[in-house]
């Protein structure tokens, strides 16, 4: 069944639960970033692993998939730009962050990006509980 063929209580129910997924991505990535940077520092283990570059990949996709329905159906809904604004920021700063080497720059980018993309998942759910 489309989205646009469901019920209106079970449209909203699936796009706070696309938001909530967000979130729980955004979480996830801060979660990689934050673990990637301790074990390679402390143990000097792991890099081939966690720096991958297709868990950025995939990560990224992910969250332009989530965000990008979540967050454009909240926008057509609740008519609020401002949460579409803020997760387009952070999709774009973790966009760039594939594009610089890994480190400092690069998790500084990732991670801010990622607090950009929460913040406009949970913008979006308070502007759709108004």
């Amino acid at each position: 069944m489309a989205p646009d063929t469901l019920p209106p209580a079970s449209r909203s129910s699936l796009r706070r639960r696309l938001d909530q997924i967000g979130l729980g991505l955004a979480g996830l990535c801060a979660v990689h970033c934050l673990a990637t940077l301790l074990v390679i520092s402390a143990l000097g283990v792991g890099g081939h692993f966690l720096f991958d570059e297709n868990i950025h990949r995939v990560g990224l996709a992910l969250a332009l998939a989530v965000a990008g329905v979540a967050i454009g159906w909240g926008l057509l809904r609740h008519g609020r730009v401002l949460p579409f604004v803020i997760a387009l920021a952070g999709l774009a700063l973790m966009a760039v962050a594939l594009l610089v080497p890994h480190g400092a720059n690069e998790f500084l980018l990732t991670l801010a990006g990622v607090v950009l993309v929460s913040l406009g998942h949970f913008l979006n759910l308070r502007a759709a509980a108004r």
